[in-house]
């Protein structure tokens, strides 16, 4: 595949946290009983007419403003499809004037990857079909339920700027972070209140111009995402260079089988007869409105991440995986109170992922100083951290009950020369230069020390015994 570029755009419909739908006061709720939040409006029976629920709009401003959109004058217009889920027979979108354009969103390694647009729309009902796989040709009966018709989406679409199948996890994982922070919505893949398509394609390496496109929708989870695009990439790279076309399609991802099935040709705008929805008015936020929505954004996760690199120096991944855990404003207070950065970050990152418990900032600044003075060793600390979560505390009286003590310098320098006389044959290999070998002396030293020893320390001492060894 290294002569073929994937080409990932992706299509992410989020499910607004509202109380209640887009056009109408029915319960926005996941998992009531089928066909109770429904009204004359979200049945679309004659004579209904919808009024937009402001709540709405306020959420698809705070998260366009977020992915840095501009905020437009937009207009609703009715998206024209016979599906059993939409009760209308249409579907109210927005089409050439959407509300938020030309945005981006920044993923955890740098990447920029451009918003075209993020507008707002009515969710459809649900299908269930009942028998065989689940699917409607296979299916002897279909039920569905309309409680989910009319609640509030908002329709991201990137534009294709993502390169492969683990870019685009990193998307969907960083615009759920931004969902969550800004309360737009509770980005639920497994409830459906988050939900992506792939328009996928492949080209030659090196080669500017797009690819015929696919269009993968029932992508319920990242892991499907990745499967899907890794799947369709290689489908269509067979196809071409058995000297065939890719057909302009809509696929289903099949997770159960791990391959996509045609659907149906790829629609066009013109196949939904769009026109103006007649009983909307258009949609023109103002200025002062706008400021005030701005104003109550959150830090975004970028923004935190930059914040707590420039702060502790740490290296970016890990940085990512305090930010996503949500323990830098721990980390950032513990800096504040006098904390090693570099070592909070570390412990943030590999010691506190079933949560932070009884730690407070000053405790975990201290256990940082104690290890980073050389009181404590890395290993001991990562014990003294475990009990702070457990039940707080001073780290050094926890240090002192456990029985903790770094080893000073000249008895840790005897217990690294003891190790290497009794294994002279590992010692001849690591001066003959085989690095796996370290790991075995400082083993030995561990145990010798009832591990008291800085792994690190030793590791130096060995390359100093080393470097003094004659030729």
């Amino acid at each position: 595949m290294s002569d073929w570029e994937t080409v990932v755009g992706l299509e992410v419909h989020c499910e607004l946290a509202t109380a209640t739908k887009l056009f109408c006061g029915c319960r926005n709720a996941f998992g009531d009983e089928p066909n109770t939040n429904v009204c004359p409006v979200c049945l679309g029976l004659p004579g209904s007419l919808p009024v937009l629920n402001r709540g709405a709009v306020e959420l698809a401003v705070r998260l366009g403003l977020a992915l840095g959109c501009r905020v437009e004058p937009s207009l609703f217009h009715r998206k024209n499809y016979f599906y059993p889920d939409m009760p209308k027979d249409y579907q109210v979108s927005q089409y050439d004037r959407p509300i938020n354009v030309d945005g981006a969103l920044e993923l955890p390694d740098g990447t920029r990857v451009g918003i075209e647009r993020a507008h707002l729309e009515e969710d459809t009902g649900k299908s269930t079909h009942v028998g065989g796989g689940g699917r409607i040709h296979e299916a002897d009966h279909s039920l569905v339920d309309y409680n989910r018709a009319g609640v509030p989406l908002v329709e991201i679409v990137s534009r294709p700027d993502l390169r492969s199948a683990e870019q685009a996890r990193a998307y969907v994982n960083e615009l759920r972070a931004v969902l969550l922070a800004t309360g737009a919505s509770d980005a639920r893949m497994e409830e459906g209140s988050l939900r992506v398509d792939a328009n996928i394609s492949v080209r030659p390496a090196g080669f500017s111009t797009f690819g015929t496109r696919c269009e993968v929708k029932n992508l319920n989870s990242t892991r499907s995402l990745g499967r899907a695009i890794d799947y369709e990439a290689r489908r269509q790279i067979a196809l071409l260079e058995a000297g065939e076309q890719v057909a302009q399609q809509t696929r289903h991802w099949d997770e159960a089988d791990g391959r996509t099935h045609p659907l149906r040709s790829k629609e066009e705008a013109y196949d939904y007869r769009y026109f103006p929805e007649p009983d909307l008015v258009p949609l023109a936020p103002d200025d002062a409105w706008l400021g005030q929505v701005r104003a109550g954004l959150p830090p975004l996760p970028a923004e935190r991440r930059r914040r707590l690199a420039e702060a502790t120096g740490s290296v970016p991944a890990a940085v990512a995986v305090v930010v996503e855990r949500g323990l830098d404003d721990l980390v950032l207070g513990a800096l504040a109170a006098g904390g090693d950065g570099r070592r909070l970050v570390v412990h943030a990152e590999h010691d506190l992922a079933g949560g932070t418990g009884a730690l407070d900032p000053e405790a975990f600044a201290a256990l940082s100083r104690l290890e980073a003075d050389g009181a404590l060793t890395a290993t001991q600390a990562k014990a003294v951290l475990a009990e702070l979560v457990a039940g707080g505390g001073d780290p050094a009286a926890v240090a002192e009950r456990l029985g903790f003590r770094a080893l000073g310098g000249d008895e840790l320098a005897g217990a690294v020369d003891a190790a290497i006389a009794a294994n002279p044959d590992a010692w001849d290999r690591y001066l003959a230069g085989d690095a796996k070998v370290s790991g075995f002396f400082v083993g030995q030293v561990m145990r010798a020390t009832r591990g008291q020893a800085d792994g690190k320390a030793v590791t130096a001492l060995l390359a100093q015994r080393a470097a003094a060894t004659p030729g």
